[in-house]
């Protein structure tokens, strides 16, 4: 949901409607929330990459091409020793680092 969106959209200002006020990313059975930070104070994450472990190669793939989809790819998505499904991490377009895992192979 946006600014825009929300019932509080005639008190935001027009140029913060895009912004997303309530985000659910849910991967399997586990979700991940989250919500745009105001420009005037947004710090890009330093020091920490965020893990999701997946089950299926497929949707690991999935996953990892839609975040690396205008990003950066630090690493490209490939099979590992510890990750016969394949491992990959990039930063996506809005200057998040995601690592993606999956152990199990085909």
């Amino acid at each position: 949901m946006t600014n825009g969106e929300s019932p509080m959209a005639a008190q935001m200002p027009a140029d913060e409607h895009d912004r997303v006020i309530h985000v659910l990313l849910a991967v399997g059975d586990r979700h991940l929330l989250g919500s745009d930070s105001p420009p005037q104070k947004y710090v890009a994450p330093k020091g920490l990459w965020i893990s999701i472990h997946v089950d299926s190669p497929a949707e690991a793939r999935r996953i990892f091409d839609a975040f690396a989809d205008n990003g950066t790819v630090h690493m490209a998505f490939e099979k590992t020793f510890w990750a016969a499904g394949g491992f990959g991490m990039c930063v996506d377009r809005y200057g998040t680092p995601w690592m993606i895992n999956c152990e199990k192979g085909d």
